[in-house]
This record gives structure tokens, C-alpha cells and sequence, in this order.
């Protein structure tokens, strides 16, 4: 279902502002930077707005049924875009009626980051370096980014403000600048827009002055925008934000934000394995009800949206506590290639029955980064895509030195074996083996009972 029919109407009317003007550099950072990110289409929509901003006379109101023929896209696509741009922070949208009642849209339109600016900002260098992968994700910023050169060592005689103008108003300056600063913390231009309230700042400078630290040394401008953007990206509770501030700290009670950056990756987003009776008694639940009306190859679908990856490791071992090594190896692959946990443990569950019970981090990098290009979100988009691409994904395991086994002995996950009809996502129970899928199903529900 298209939640996204309905939410404008092509006689709504929209009018156009601009904030600052766009870079000389703005076309390449659009498609070269962020249109790996947002997609084709929301780049194309925010071209049209800036030229139709350049050509509208002041005021002037057009209704969206004009992007849709300039697009030539449906309106739920353009609305799709539009929220792209809202989201990576090039588009403001506010929504008023009009006195005839009809609805109108304002969209105010802010430059794009030269390519010097954009890699600055971590998160959006984050974001393109998952989309792009190291070595084209470097290669661009050589080709984008000049190399500036080294000050360290030279003498600087730069003439200061004072010895120019003789001004009584250098305090007043700095501390309107200082205003400004603040003030643009919140919207940085250019930048994603994150909820303001995204991070407790307030808990954490109690927590932070609890343990002695300096908090206002820590909690500058820079540095917590860097924790809303790690905190958004990687969806990190506020526990998880205090570890790994506390830990990137150093000896002089600056933020470290490598270290920062580092600790927030390796916080797991699933739930640890250890969970209370109340959370086991609602998946059983979950199970239990879904078995009337399920298939067993379903259930098993449900039962891998809602377990740890851990969960399903220790399931795979026999019951055997999962090693450390394995689940750092799926940490940093979870983490790197931001699946969900759903998807990282059919991808576990595939990547072992195919390599012998064993995981292999260049074997299960490859195949995420490629569901991650794939937008793979859920549990049974992964098993399809992986029932399509098996022959290429066999290719990729012999290039890394697997055994290959005889089509006899070839060892596959169960639920590979599953028919579609008509291309739709049903499923032929005949085609699995029902008996061991139940099985495991029962040992991960009844698991810490």
C-alpha cells in the first residue's frame, strides 16, 4: 500500500523562497554528492524549484499539477522526493489554508553544500561513504576537494580587526556572532534536518557533571551536533550516548570525535539477548496467534523480524554461547552496511548453511552492501533477493576460496526452497520443511524459559 496517495492534490498551490544562494559548485555537489544519497528524482525536484523560483515573479502561485508535467512522475513520487529533500536539508515546507479554504504550500529552498562543505559535515559523509563504498567514496573527494595547504610552522600577519578600524563595537561583534552560532545550531544550512529534541542534552550534561566532567567544555555547538547526528544515524539510546561520549574523552576533557565515532559504531542497535519473561510472553503470544492463520514458512519470517541476531547465532550453534569474534563480526557488518536486524540474521542464516557454519566478513560484506543497494529493509525482501541472486552470490563465494559442494551435498537454508505464485509473496508450505522450521521456532520462543 502507497501511504503516500493523497497527501497533496495537484490543484494545491505552492509558492517559492530562497535562503542564500546556491554555490557555483552547487551542480556538482548535487549530483555527484547528494544525489547518491536522495535519488534522481528529488535532485530533479529541487532543480525545477530553484529555476521556477528564478523565472516566478514575486509571489506568483503555481499548483503541483506543473511539477507533475514538468517531472512526468505522479504526484505520491513528487511528494516521496519532496520529503528527501526535507529530510537531507535543502527544502523547508509549511502548509497554510488559503480564505477560499484551499490548501497552500510554501517551499523554502536552501543551497546545497560545496563539495568542501560536504564532507566536513559527518553525516552526510557518512551517508555517501555507505552508498559509494572506501574506494570511489576517496576517489571522489580527491577529484572534489582541493588540498589546502599546511600553515603549521609559517609565521601569520594577518592584520586584525582593531588595527584597521579602530572599533569600540569588538565585543558587541563577537558576542552577535556568538548569538548567530547558536542560533544556527539548531538548521545547520545545508545539512539534514534532525529533530531538535533528538538528544537530551540537558540528562546528559546532568550525567556528564556527574562524573566530574566539564560539561560545557564538552557539550560545545560542533560537538553536539556530531552526537545528534551519530545518535540519529545509528538510533543509539541515551545510555548507549553517555558510553561512548565518556569514552572519547580524552586526558585534556576534549571530545575526541574519531573515538566518538568509533564507540557509537559499535553499540548493536538489536536488544541484548538477556530479556524479562514479559517480553517472551508477548512473542509467544506473537507465535501462537500467528499460527492459525500462517504458514509455518511465515511464522519463521516473524520469528526473524523480532530475535537478535545473537539469538538466531546461538540457535545455529546448537544452543552454544555465541564467541565474541562472531558477534563483533556481525556488529560491524550490521553497523557498517545499516541493516536492520531482520535482515542481518537472514543473512546469517544464509552466509553459514552456505560456507560450512562458518562466517567470513569479506563473503557477508559483499552480499550486504549489496542488499543495502538494493534498499533491502525487510525479512522477506532478503530471502527473495537472495533465492534471485543465488548463482551470483555461489560466484562470490568460490572467488573467497569457499569449498564448493556438489549439488548433492549443497547444504541451503529452508526457506530457499519456497515457491512465489504469480510473482506474488505467497508461499507453498509443500516446498519447506515444515518440521524443522517449527522446531526452531519453538526453541527460539521457549528460549531463557
Amino acid at each position: 500500500m502507497n501511504h503516500s496517495v493523497g497527501k497533496l492534490l495537484p490543484v494545491d498551490g505552492f509558492r517559492l523562497s530562497k535562503c542564500g544562494e546556491l554555490p557555483v559548485s552547487a551542480y556538482r555537489s548535487l549530483t555527484h554528492l547528494y544525489q547518491p544519497i536522495i535519488g534522481q528524482l528529488a535532485v530533479s525536484l529541487y532543480q525545477v524549484l530553484v529555476s521556477e523560483y528564478d523565472m516566478a515573479s514575486s509571489g506568483e502561485i503555481q499548483t503541483h499539477h506543473t511539477l507533475m508535467s514538468y517531472l512526468s512522475v505522479p504526484l505520491d513520487k513528487i511528494y516521496e522526493a519532496r520529503k528527501k529533500l526535507e529530510a537531507i536539508g535543502l527544502l523547508q515546507t509549511y502548509r497554510f489554508s488559503t480564505s477560499e479554504k484551499q490548501t497552500e504550500y510554501l517551499y523554502r529552498l536552501h543551497p546545497p553544500f560545496a563539495p568542501e562543505g560536504f564532507f566536513l559535515d559527518n553525516m552526510l559523509a557518512m551517508l555517501l561513504y555507505h552508498e559509494l563504498g572506501s574506494e570511489k567514496y576517496e576517489q571522489l573527494k580527491r577529484r572534489l576537494v582541493k588540498q589546502e595547504y599546511a600553515v603549521e610552522g609559517l609565521e601569520e600577519v594577518t592584520a586584525t580587526f582593531g588595527e584597521v578600524f579602530h572599533s569600540q563595537t569588538i565585543e558587541a561583534a563577537r558576542s552577535e556572532a556568538n548569538d548567530q552560532k547558536t542560533e544556527n545550531y539548531s538548521r545547520k544550512s545545508g545539512g539534514p534536518f534532525l529533530q531538535d529534541d533528538f538528544v537530551d542534552f540537558e540528562w546528559l550534561q546532568d550525567a556528564l557533571k556527574k562524573r566530574m566532567y566539564p560539561s560545557d567544555k564538552i557539550l560545545t555547538g560542533a560537538n553536539k551536533r556530531l552526537i545528534t547526528q551519530l545518535a540519529s544515524l545509528y538510533n543509539l539510546s541515551l545510555l548507549d550516548i553517555e558510553k561512548a561520549v565518556t569514552w572519547a574523552i580524552d586526558e585534556n576533557y576534549r571530545l575526541v570525535a574519531d573515538e566518538l565515532k568509533a564507540a557509537c559504531h559499535d553499540f548493536m542497535k538489536e536488544k541484548p539477548s538477556s530479556r524479562n519473561f514479559s517480553h517472551i510472553d508477548q512473542r509467544e503470544k506473537a507465535v501462537a496467534g500467528s499460527s492459525k492463520s500462517k504458514s509455518k514458512g511465515d511464522q519463521f519470517i516473524d520469528m526473524l523480524e523480532q530475535i537478535s541476531p545473537r539469538e538466531l547465532l546461538e540457535d545455529l550453534s546448537g544452543g552454544n554461547k555465541a564467541s565474541d569474534q562472531d558477534l563483533k563480526l556481525i556488529r560491524d557488518v550490521m553497523t557498517e552496511q545499516g541493516l536492520s536486524p531482520g535482515v542481518m540474521n537472514v543473512l546469517v542464516h544464509y552466509v553459514m548453511l552456505k560456507t560450512d557454519m562458518k562466517l567470513s566478513k569479506a563473503y557477508m560484506e559483499k552480499i550486504a552492501g549489496h542488499w543495502t543497494r538494493k534498499n533491502v529493509t525487510t525479512v522477506r525482501q532478503a530471502m527473495n533477493l537472495a533465492k534471485a541472486e543465488h548463482q551470483k552470490y555461489q560466484q562470490w563465494g568460490n572467488q573467497n576460496h569457499y569449498k564448493r559442494k556438489s549439488k548433492q551435498d549443497e547444504v541451503i537454508p529452508a526457506w530457499f526452497n519456497q515457491k512465489e505464485k504469480n510473482n506474488e509473496q505467497s508461499h507453498q508450505d509443500s516446498a519447506v520443511n515444515t518440521d524443522e522450521i517449527a522446531e526452531r521456532i519453538k526453541r527460539l520462543t521457549n528460549k531463557g524459559n
